[in-house]
């Protein structure tokens, strides 16, 4: 009964195909419908028509009409997808699952705001545009992980994930490996064994007891990049060394100095050696000498540097 209103009734084979008597030719039936309902919604409709209509299914409501027509749209982009995980540009015949799906999961989340502030006793203004449970029972039906907690993208990936071991494969574990419906799944193994601890209790669960995915060990993790702040102490530190040991800073050009800590600011337990390119570092702040700080002036001129 999602008539559109444009629609009429067909003819010629098209129209003998289906059964439609031939009285009915050209018969605006969507104009029929849509009327029928203004009838109803002003109370014009006596109760037998009424029960005749409910018998074929009729939806009363626009609101109705549209979410009927946005449900089963999104269940036939599941069927062919394996999931209600969809990405906000997704289509199906026409229709526009991604968006319809973003705003019932934002409803979905507005109906659990409201039962949590019940729950605790704080006051609720309105529960306009909030998703009903008979609704959210729809979507849970064609996919029980259509609204996670969390991004949808992470929850997309994790799906296909398992439809890749699901289906026999390996899992996944570096990117560019495995591209299923435009997702880097190699990527995504690895970025959550690198961010492990980023995740939640639930996710965490779920990566390892349902994809065997386990934590990156200390020695896969990447370092962190050296601050700008550290990358002077340490070249100051090895300014220090080398006037401590020359006499002077008169450092050649190519000259590489070797240390071992990072500079003042480093822990005790950080010995390991780095090789700096002095030489150069030290003529790159003679040139920028106008734009350095007083304080760093004043600590390269405690070792020996010659501005002129």
């Amino acid at each position: 009964m999602r008539v559109p209103f444009t629609y009429r009734v067909p003819e010629g084979e098209e129209a003998e195909g289906v059964g439609w008597p031939a009285a009915l030719v050209n018969f605006p039936l969507g104009q029929w419908v849509a009327d029928a309902r203004r009838f109803y919604a002003r109370g014009d409709m006596d109760t037998d028509r009424i029960a005749q209509l409910e018998k074929l299914g009729m939806i009363w409501s626009h609101y109705d009409v549209a979410w009927e027509e946005g449900l089963a749209a999104a269940r036939g982009w599941a069927e062919e997808n394996g999931h209600l995980l969809a990405p906000l540009d997704a289509t199906f015949q026409g229709a526009k699952v991604g968006i319809w799906l973003k705003n019932a999961r934002a409803a979905a989340r507005k109906a659990r705001e409201i039962e949590r502030r019940r729950t605790e006793g704080l006051p609720v203004q309105s529960s306009a545009g909030a998703l009903s449970d008979e609704r959210r029972e729809q979507l849970e039906e064609i996919d029980p992980s259509w609204c996670p907690s969390w991004p949808v993208t992470w929850q997309r990936c994790f799906h296909l994930v398992r439809m890749h071991l699901d289906a026999g494969e390996a899992l996944p574990t570096t990117a560019g490996e495995v591209l299923r419906q435009g997702e880097d799944l190699g990527r995504w193994v690895a970025s959550v064994r690198l961010g492990w601890d980023q995740l939640s209790g639930v996710q965490q669960w779920m990566c390892e007891h349902v994809l065997g995915i386990t934590p990156a060990t200390e020695d896969e993790k990447a370092k962190p990049r050296t601050s700008q702040a550290k990358k002077w102490a340490m070249h100051l530190a090895a300014a220090r060394q080398y006037y401590e040991r020359e006499g002077h800073l008169q450092v050649p050009r190519k000259h590489v100095e070797r240390i071992v800590g990072g500079g003042d600011d480093d822990s005790s337990e950080d010995q390991e050696e780095r090789e700096l390119r002095l030489g150069a570092w030290i003529g790159n702040q003679r040139s920028r000498a106008a734009t350095l700080t007083p304080e760093r002036v004043e600590q390269l001129s405690q070792v020996g540097t010659r501005w002129a």
